[in-house]
């Protein structure tokens, strides 16, 4: 899992490099600008600890870049900063924080915000997986919407290959539908009440 450390204290960087290595590949940024260009790049982290006051761009402008882009909204940024009013992290969560931690931090907290993110991210994921697998579903029931070629007098269906099938086959080929097999009321007037009348008189 890759984590973006945007940070211009030179200092801090080695410290957040420090704790985070052993968990995740670090990606450094500088200031906002590195910072906002990395996150931009196909292979980008999508989780990002942010300071705030940054030359360049700032962290809360670097969360409002992100936030007015679709194709970043899945991203995890956590701000960083020595702010610690209600107004500072007020202001962190409106310009689209995730999260925000104050500094000087401990190792241990900085660890759990992040993994927090992490796992958000492989939730997300995982539901991204699963509305990708209804849609296959979708797409495939959808194919039996259109003109279905269809024999008048067996009511067989023409399929795609020029065979001709079925309903029952060509219906459990192309959806989720199992078949059972009964009698309607037409049918058993039509084809077998006559019949079965028949063998109640031959007793």
């Amino acid at each position: 899992m890759k984590v973006l450390v945007a940070e211009d204290d030179a200092f801090y960087r080695r410290i957040l490099q420090g704790m985070l290595r052993e968990e995740y590949e670090v990606v450094i940024a500088e200031d906002g600008s590195r910072a906002w260009a990395i996150l931009q790049a196909p292979s980008a982290p999508r989780l990002a600890l942010l300071d705030w006051q940054m030359p360049g761009m700032d962290g809360l402008e670097v969360c409002r870049k992100v936030r007015a882009h679709p194709a970043m909204d899945g991203f995890y940024l956590v701000i960083a900063t020595v702010r610690q009013s209600l107004d500072d992290v007020l202001a962190g969560f409106e310009a689209g924080a995730n999260d925000y931690i104050t500094k000087p931090f401990h190792a241990q907290e900085l660890r759990a915000r992040l993994r927090v993110g992490n796992r958000v991210l492989e939730l997300q994921a995982a539901l991204a997986s699963r509305v990708a697998q209804l849609q296959q579903a979708l797409s495939r029931v959808k194919q039996l919407q259109g003109l279905l070629p269809i024999c008048s007098y067996c009511k067989r269906i023409r399929d795609d290959h020029d065979y001709w099938q079925q309903v029952e086959t060509y219906m459990s080929e192309h959806s989720q539908a199992t078949f059972t097999h009964g009698i309607c009321p037409e049918c058993y007037e039509k084809f077998f009440k006559a019949e079965l009348e028949e063998l109640r008189k031959g007793k």
